[in-house]
């Protein structure tokens, strides 16, 4: 895992694991855990989908000339997590678990999938449109506090 979207690469791990705990602490009914938990992960993945929308899809587009292609779909799939999002932070509010728990499996899915397209699709694409861009992997890395 090098390149310019290395950072990204693990970062995704990061989400993953601050997401199972949140779905662990809701599933124990430890609400004050999970809002912790869940907190620290929303945050992060608000990170990750602004540095990809602000500053890696702009760089691979203008260096591609891709503008319609797969950072397009992956823009519209951050629109529908940061909805998902939306609706967990209204389960938590209310401490439902039921909303919570059936969310959280929602997202996850589409996380995965999500993920799998960057990692196997287009991350690959932009390592190789962007080379080795110290510039750019600084700022990646600055968006993601890594």
């Amino acid at each position: 895992m090098s390149g310019i979207t290395s950072a990204l690469q693990h970062h995704h791990k990061l989400c993953d694991e601050d997401f199972a705990g949140a779905e662990e602490a809701a599933h124990k009914g430890d609400w004050t855990a999970c809002a912790a938990i869940y907190d620290k992960f929303r945050n992060e993945m608000l990170a990750h989908f602004s540095v990809e929308e602000d500053v890696l899809f702009p760089a691979f587009e203008e260096r591609s000339g891709m503008v319609d292609g797969p950072t397009q779909v992956m823009r519209s799939e951050h629109v529908q997590m940061r909805a998902l999002l939306q609706q967990m932070d209204e389960a938590l509010l209310q401490k439902n678990a039921d909303d919570f728990g059936g969310t959280a499996g929602t997202l996850l899915i589409m996380m995965q999938q999500h993920n799998m397209k960057e990692e196997n699709i287009l991350y690959p694409m932009c390592d190789q449109a962007l080379g080795q861009d110290g510039d750019l992997q600084s700022r990646i890395a600055a968006g993601l506090n890594v």
